[in-house]
């Protein structure tokens, strides 16, 4: 899972992601021609506000991991196993030419296609996908200088047992237990993005590999990220990355579909109204409708609107570790306390009035929206929205009223900072709308907006006495966690656990999601597993909003090529009439 930037405020692209497909989009109706654009042949697409990409690597820190950053490395690597937009296997766009397996689920034999080269001549081979994954590895198992941020998801490290490459087309991965087939695919094979190994292995030592990674992460113009296999190149020349432009250029090597448009920028935004300001114009020509800025969506009249349900959740985290500020994570401990949390909570209020109907409400894991395979309509909202009844169940549990304030049975005042993000004036009504909710409650919120980056870097437990509860505004979409078991983010010490969630149960209900069976057992297990985390509230459910697109009328392939599941598009297909 990666945090999704501003995906209620909605109504970015998911911080860049460039969502945008679906219902709402207004093509050229049949014989007529499409307009000219006025900056030539280029997509200059507009970033969530107050965001920007910040590592580059394709692999990435806890601390950066976000839909953002997983943009930019689509860009210029290629994925092991492309992922299609119904969560298959699409094997014409994959390092991979196919992947077989013995009748437990142990062992993965991986073809590479022979035909995907890196820019600087050499061919991909299987050196470059067993450096990788043996680096995905080291940095999961908790002593290196920094943490990956899928580790725990498909498995990882815990069940890789060992990588090895058989010639320079064959990878054999095999695990220290039977498991079942789709999940390893998706989640752990699913989440491999080689890097050129002759480039990257310089120290020969994979602590001192880490931290110089590290050091370059945020330095696209380093010469070590010139050779790549995507579609795309990074162009330095062309940029101005302190919060201003990152801008690629077409990769001549590539092998797939070569992008026609001659440059692909991304551009940072202060605040929702500058973009809008940017589409009026035509600064920006792939953006986003701010939420708060509905009323005004008919003054973009050389844009295609659209909408979108990506596949992932909304939510906010809570500090469960007991260095958390204010005894906070002793008052949280309970989980009625948290069901009270969610009572509090105006989701369908917010649905209509802030996002003017679009979006579904939330209470566990899997989205009612985008629909797929693994939504269980039969588990309830038990938390639904009603600040009387949430008061009402603190107060059976021996809390009670103090100067105002609902103190716990200990004598601890139920008082926290909610930090959420900065730069869209819809997050910010959601949090002043929740805080106002749950002070009826007698819960006193202090809020507290920051820039999204600085949020998603506090939110790990290496930063934990900085904060309470946090918000980015946004949720999370299921890359790498294509097969949606939760592993990386709520099982015990899970690389994107960032609350410090620990429960017994929960670790046992995901490990039997990881399991071979028949269908009915495994559709069994992840259905145990959705019902505990809507009853017991790892986090605190938010309604999921589609993002609001605005694409220019000259840009065509946009709204076909985007992926719901993956999150992300394909700048390549796109054509720009010019």
């Amino acid at each position: 899972m990666k945090h999704r930037s501003m995906a209620l405020a909605a109504a970015t692209i998911a911080g860049s992601s460039l969502l945008l497909a679906g219902c709402g989009s207004s093509p050229a109706k049949s014989g007529t021609s499409l307009p000219k654009s006025p900056v030539g042949n280029v997509a200059i697409v507009a970033l969530a506000p107050q965001t920007s990409p910040n590592w580059w690597f394709p692999i990435t820190a806890n601390t950066a991991y976000s839909d953002m950053n997983g943009t930019m490395q689509s860009n210029l690597y290629l994925p092991l196993l492309h992922i299609s937009r119904t969560d298959g296997i699409d094997y014409a766009r994959s390092l991979a030419s196919n992947v077989t397996w013995n009748s437990s689920g142990s062992v993965y034999t991986i073809t590479l296609h022979k035909k995907w080269q890196w820019s600087n001549g050499t061919p991909v081979t299987a050196a470059d996908v067993v450096w990788s994954m043996k680096l995905l590895e080291y940095l999961s198992g908790g002593k290196a200088p920094w943490t990956y941020g899928g580790a725990g998801i498909g498995g990882l490290p815990a069940m890789w047992k060992s990588v090895v490459a058989q010639g320079n087309h064959t990878v054999i991965v095999t695990l220290n237990q039977h498991a079942n087939p789709q999940w390893f695919l998706h989640n752990g094979l699913g989440q491999v993005q080689p890097v050129p190994k002759a480039v990257w292995d310089i120290h020969k030592n994979l602590a001192n590999e880490a931290k110089f990674i590290q050091s370059v992460s945020n330095t696209p113009s380093s010469p070590y990220y010139n050779v790549v296999d995507g579609p795309f190149k990074y162009d330095a020349t062309a940029s101005k990355p302190n919060n201003q432009y990152w801008t690629f250029v077409p990769n001549p090597s590539y092998d797939g579909h070569k992008a026609s448009i001659s440059k692909l920028i991304y551009q940072y935004e202060t605040n929702s109204a500058s973009e809008f300001a940017a589409l009026k114009t035509g600064k920006v020509n792939v953006g986003f409708l701010p939420a708060s800025l509905w009323s005004s969506k008919s003054q973009l009249t050389n844009d295609k609107f659209s909408t979108l349900y990506v596949f992932g959740f909304n939510y906010m985290v809570p500090n469960f570790s007991s260095k958390a500020p204010g005894h906070f994570a002793q008052l949280i401990a309970p989980a009625y306390v948290r069901q009270a949390l969610e009572m509090g909570i105006n989701q369908p209020g917010m649905i209509a009035s802030l996002y003017h109907g679009h979006g579904t409400q939330e209470w566990g894991p899997i989205p009612p929206k985008p629909k797929t395979v693994f939504d269980d309509p039969s588990i309830k909202n038990i938390g639904a929205y009603n600040p009387s009844a949430g008061k009402k169940l603190l107060l059976s549990h021996g809390w009670h009223i103090t100067n105002g304030v609902m103190t716990n049975p200990q004598g601890i005042p139920f008082k926290f900072t909610f930090d959420y993000v900065s730069g869209s004036n819809s997050v910010k009504d959601q949090a002043e709308l929740m805080a106002q909710d749950w002070a009826k409650m007698g819960i006193k919120v202090t809020l507290l907006s920051q820039p999204f980056n600085t949020l998603i870097g506090d939110n790990v437990q290496a930063n934990v006495t900085n904060w309470q509860m946090i918000w980015w505004g946004g949720g999370w979409t299921y890359e790498p966690d294509y097969y949606p078991t939760g592993g990386g983010l709520f099982k015990t010490g899970a690389g994107s656990n960032a609350g410090g969630y620990n429960s017994n149960q929960m670790n046992t209900l995901i490990n039997k999601t990881y399991a071979p069976g028949t269908a009915s057992q495994i559709t069994a297990n992840m259905n145990a597993y959705q019902a505990y985390a809507a009853s017991h509230y790892p986090v605190i459910w938010l309604p999921w909003i589609p993002a609001f697109n605005e694409t220019a009328n000259y840009i065509s392939g946009v709204n076909k090529w985007a992926n719901p599941i993956t999150d992300q598009n394909s700048p390549n297909r796109w054509t720009i009439n010019h």
